[in-house]
């Protein structure tokens, strides 16, 4: 029933983005209308949704494509990779399913994509030039990503009650709205919540989301075809416009000289904008200012990585969505110590968990000696290590640098000092539990803001530079003793 190319490895980033129905749809030749085709695979995939853990779900049988129904037998296209494991793990649940919907002589024959000519699952059946037009549905937001989904603590509260309030009044409370922090900290989930929110209980008020890099698309596609009012009507005539990664908006004059003007032409008439980027309005050098003093004027709300209880409760919510049943809490306590700085990475940490689970050890429970023996390569265990204080790492820099003490905190932006300093920002964020703005009052008061920016830099500078790295790298063992940090 199943051809196997190979041995397969799970393909995780299929969990990415949510699956869209409309997305790689395959138009076989076949005895069914493909309407009718699609009615019974959505029916089936119910009922496999049903059948398996979500996290199992999404990763393998999510980029499953319908190809034909011929009698009973229902064809299904899958990566080249997964067919072999689908036939040694699934089959039975994907014949039950079938049976189902089919009735009792229904038969499953999973083909290798590429045998089958489907296009791959992230592949749109439209123009991906045209700009998407405005679906009351929410199928161009994830549905996962929801007010209620979202956990809040001390790092994102501020973002989250502001959110929350451009929501419940568009063009009113904070017009625009700026999300800024590092990737992986929940800027797209509040940007999509809003969306949510607003088509839920915004009484008709359209609602539009779109990445930097689709509007820019999108513009320049207009402009080839000559289409450019369509293109302006379909981002200027909704009452919420939600962009997401504006940082990339820099080095675009083009684009950015269209965005100023559909900024000006939304928040005129009262339209309601919201941004995300990883970086503050002042920070984007290469941005026009005109732009930057715009995206300042409402209210800027930064996002943090979360703490450790913070981390554990998105845990907790995560595994009760994807029905974890058999799972050890200090199970989720090891993935918490030992993801901290992305929930992105925190919630792949769980999913790769649970996969490992339901292939090698289905029946048992999830347990922290599981978890450590799936994590300890990503995210190896710090073991009875001393934490270092911020001032020691001052100490350790300045001496390292011939400097004074006072030259890391004090106000001068001279090169001898700026560098110094930024790496020392940056050791303390990797060595110590200290948040940014407790390293900024070290440092002369400064702001939790220009520590990131210390961070982000010392992290450009070490990976460019051999010197800079194996100099970070001897301060870091010293201080802290060989660890896991991203100077190993």
């Amino acid at each position: 029933m199943f051809a196997s190319p190979g041995p397969p490895a799970p393909n995780f980033e299929s969990l990415a983005a949510p699956p869209d129905p409309g997305r790689g749809r395959v138009r076989p030749e076949t005895t069914l209308p493909a309407t009718e085709l699609d009615r019974h695979w959505l029916a089936i995939r119910e009922h496999l949704r049903g059948a398996v853990p979500h996290a199992v779900h999404q990763i393998w049988f999510e980029p499953l494509r319908p190809v034909s129904l011929q009698g009973s037998t229902l064809t299904l296209a899958a990566p080249d990779s997964h067919v072999g494991w689908l036939a040694d793990r699934f089959a039975r649940v994907l014949q039950t399913s079938a049976a189902a919907e089919l009735g009792p002589q229904a038969c499953v024959d999973v083909v290798p994509a590429t045998a089958a000519g489907a296009p791959p699952a992230h592949a749109r059946r439209s123009d991906p030039h045209e700009p998407r037009p405005h679906d009351r549905r929410g199928g161009d937001l994830n549905p996962n990503y929801t007010f209620e989904q979202f956990v809040i603590g001390e790092g994102n509260r501020l973002a989250h009650a502001a959110a929350l309030a451009v929501a419940e009044q568009p063009g009113q409370a904070y017009n625009p709205l700026f999300l800024y922090g590092p990737p992986g900290v929940g800027k797209t989930h509040l940007l999509h919540s809003i969306g949510h929110y607003v088509r839920a209980h915004g009484a008709g008020l359209t609602v539009r989301y779109t990445t930097v890099e689709s509007f820019t698309t999108a513009f320049v596609s207009a402009l080839r075809g000559g289409d450019v009012a369509r293109f302006k009507a379909a981002y200027r005539g909704v009452d919420v416009l939600l962009i997401d990664d504006i940082q990339f908006l820099e080095d675009k004059a083009r684009t950015e000289e269209e965005f100023f003007h559909t900024f000006n032409a939304l928040h005129e008439t009262g339209g309601q904008l919201v941004l995300t980027s990883d970086r503050l309005p002042r920070d984007m050098a290469a941005l026009e200012e005109r732009l930057r003093e715009r995206f300042e004027s409402g209210l800027v709300a930064d996002i943090v990585a979360p703490d450790l209880q913070t981390r554990l409760t998105i845990l907790r919510k995560r595994a009760a969505h994807d029905r974890l049943g058999d799972l050890d809490p200090r199970a989720l306590e090891v993935i918490a110590e030992r993801v901290t700085d992305n929930v992105r990475a925190l919630e792949g940490a769980l999913v790769r968990v649970a996969a490992f689970h339901s292939l090698r050890h289905p029946g048992e429970p999830v347990t922290p000696a599981l978890v450590a023996h799936v994590l300890d390569k990503l995210y190896p265990a710090e073991r009875d290590r001393r934490r270092a204080t911020v001032r020691e790492i001052q100490e350790a820099v300045r001496e390292a640098f011939g400097l004074r003490l006072d030259d890391l905190t004090s106000p001068s932006r001279a090169a001898r000092v700026s560098w110094p300093r930024q790496l020392a920002m940056y050791l303390a964020r990797e060595l110590t539990d200290a948040t940014l703005p407790a390293i900024g009052r070290e440092f002369g008061g400064r702001d939790h803001a220009t520590v990131l920016y210390a961070v982000r830099k010392t992290r450009d500078r070490l990976s460019s530079d051999p010197d800079a790295y194996d100099l970070a790298k001897s301060l870091s063992e010293r201080l802290h003793g060989p660890r896991r940090d991203r100077l190993d």
